[in-house]
């Protein structure tokens, strides 16, 4: 999966991505069952080996807010998924519980409201993250950089039950 376009755009990509403002402490994610939604709170995120700070940096995360599934708890470590299905370990300092997703669709379309025939605002491409709010009917609130509409749910990663 090293060469995936996800892992390119962690790397070095620079697509538009919502601020963050509001972070909750790992305190009020050790309350959480796994699996759960959250995302990477920093510009540059170490995610390891395993559960411990003497375990190898696997990968790095450039990427701010990007969505991320937490599988497994131990202590303030995280394992957790990225889009592309890769696991690896990250401290819980590292994450938010502020919900973003990322688009899946080559081309996604963000309309004014829940429908396909609602007027189109604007289209996405493939990997742009933005803030996730209220999802109904298989149609999701999408917020890149204060532009916002909706988005079908199944044109993003991040949204659902984890």
């Amino acid at each position: 999966m090293q060469g995936s376009w996800l892992k390119r755009l962690v790397l070095g990509g620079c697509l538009a991505v919502a601020p963050l403002s509001l972070v909750q402490p790992a305190q009020a994610q050790a309350e959480v069952k796994t699996p759960y939604w959250a995302s990477i709170q920093r510009d540059e995120a170490f995610a390891r080996a395993g559960p411990m700070a003497t375990y190898q940096i696997e990968w790095v995360f450039r990427r701010k807010n990007l969505p991320v599934k937490v599988v497994k708890r131990y202590g303030e470590w995280r394992q957790i998924e990225d889009p592309d299905g890769w696991t690896g370990w990250m401290h819980s300092n590292m994450l938010s519980r502020k919900r973003t997703a990322i688009t899946k669709s080559t081309v996604g379309a963000i309309r004014s409201a829940p429908r396909d025939s609602a007027k189109l605002m604007w289209r996405v491409e493939r990997g742009v993250v933005g803030l996730l709010g209220d999802c109904e009917s298989g149609w999701c609130e999408f917020d890149v950089e204060e532009r916002n509409g909706w988005i079908r749910q199944d044109q993003i990663w991040g949204a659902g039950e984890p």
